[in-house]
């Protein structure tokens, strides 16, 4: 066997090669077709191949494919910028461009720790977030995540922001249910700032719904509206990480709608080009940047390729592409359609405990003694891919997946995406059960 020069994710597997994507479905070198079934990494949400966003990537790449932010502006990010304003909630009118989700969670660090400092508060430089997130693989991003998984080679150089249980109604921290629990989960957040103290704290980060850390864990009614209280109390920005769940992944344009609360500040990627380059965002309120503007002007961030005319031209693409294709409301009523049809699953098979999510972003956890990697690895062969996802009581059990395909998807192509799941989960009960009636 020839040997490898690329360090795939486990180094020494065999993955297949893919030759091409068109619509909800990718190809690999040997003809196989897959069903996209978790729009990658939960990413390509208008789906692979659309010419329109192939037509305005080649005009912008015979225009001008990259300068240099601190030399040039383009019209190409002028115009993204705008659109941002113009589809994000109240006064989020700043957009910071990066290039991956994790350099947007670590530029709202830094730009919510460097408003205080315009300001003359020099102490807040903590950044509090949730057991059960992920917000990046940097150690700034990943010192925020609460991934243990992700965290415990690196404990040593990061940083303890992670101070507050997750909302996860299904597996309860406190062993509490809702609505008699008073909703613990988000009054935990108070207690943590009273004991390290507001004075330290610049901002609280938070998914809208918890994704690969927890399996598309939906906090209860009412949980934002306290978490938004809270923040404004104590003089402390709240960071929604809407890389996973922005731009008509749950039904919504961004995922906060649901609970009607405006962030400080918005992390977006994934979805932002829905993969066809690299892009992604930190939009900030106007109340965020004011004290900047009015200071040194300078936002101590950025990168060589940041703001770049191609991924912006590409970004603007795909969003008018989501507005002109009605998108976000499909979204919502394709999740409603597959939430119904996986309720009816759930209903026959004792594999999955719990299902959860919104839109077209689901989560499935299984039954203790059932690994989520297993029925992915099925799935994969009969030509469906699912998303991982850790959960459990400590966030470390392999036991949950994503169904995330793109928005785009029919509903007779969501018929077929429930067929390939349910054999998948047939085939785990009989590797699961050997043939023992459930």
């Amino acid at each position: 066997m020839e040997r490898e020069y690329l360090i795939k994710p486990l180094i020494g597997t065999h993955y297949p090669t893919v030759s091409h994507g068109q619509g909800i479905y990718l190809f690999d070198t040997k003809g196989k077709r897959y069903l996209d079934g978790s729009s990658g990494a939960i990413t390509v949400g208008i789906g692979h191949g659309v010419p329109e966003i192939l037509e305005a990537m080649n005009k912008q790449a015979q225009q001008v494919s990259f300068v240099y932010r601190s030399q040039f502006t383009s019209d190409a990010a002028e115009k993204l910028a705008k659109k941002m304003s113009e589809i994000t909630q109240g006064d989020l009118n700043w957009s910071f461009f990066v290039n991956s989700g994790t350099e947007a969670t670590e530029t709202a660090m830094k730009l919510a720790i460097q408003h205080y400092q315009e300001k003359g508060i020099k102490g807040k430089n903590k950044i509090l977030s949730r057991w059960m997130s992920y917000h990046g693989i940097t150690i700034g991003a990943l010192s925020m995540s609460g991934h243990p998984l992700r965290r415990q080679r690196f404990v040593s150089v990061l940083e303890d922001y992670p101070s507050v249980s997750a909302p996860y109604c299904y597996r309860c921290p406190f062993d509490r249910a809702y609505p008699s629990c008073n909703l613990a989960c988000a009054s935990e957040l108070e207690a943590a700032i009273e004991r390290i103290g507001a004075e330290h704290i610049a901002a609280f980060i938070a998914e809208p719904i918890i994704g690969a850390a927890g399996g598309a864990i939906v906090p209860p009614q009412g949980y934002y509206q306290r978490i938004q209280s809270i923040c404004k109390k104590y003089d402390i920005l709240f960071i929604a990480d809407e890389v996973m769940t922005g731009l008509g992944r749950t039904g919504k344009m961004f995922a906060m709608e649901h609970w009607d609360v405006q962030p400080d500040i918005v992390t977006l990627g994934k979805g932002m080009t829905s993969g066809y380059t690299p892009m992604a965002a930190t939009v900030a309120s106007d109340k965020v940047i004011e004290p900047i503007l009015n200071g040194s002007k300078l936002v101590m961030s950025g990168h060589t390729f940041s703001a770049n005319p191609l991924s912006a031209a590409v970004s603007l693409a795909v969003i008018e592409y989501v507005e002109q294709h009605g998108l976000v409301q499909a979204a919502a009523e394709k999740g409603n359609y597959l939430m119904k049809k996986l309720h009816e699953l759930k209903s026959q098979t004792q594999l999955i405990g719990d299902l959860r999510g919104k839109g077209l972003l689901i989560g499935l956890e299984f039954v203790e003694g059932i690994k989520a990697s297993t029925l992915i690895q099925t799935a994969m062969k009969q030509g469906l891919l699912l998303y991982p996802a850790v959960a459990g009581k400590t966030g470390k059990d392999d036991s949950a997946c994503l169904l995330a395909p793109p928005l785009t998807i029919t509903y007779e192509e969501m018929d077929e995406l429930l067929l390939l799941l349910t054999e998948a989960v047939r085939a785990t009960e009989r590797t699961t059960y050997k043939g023992e009636p459930i």
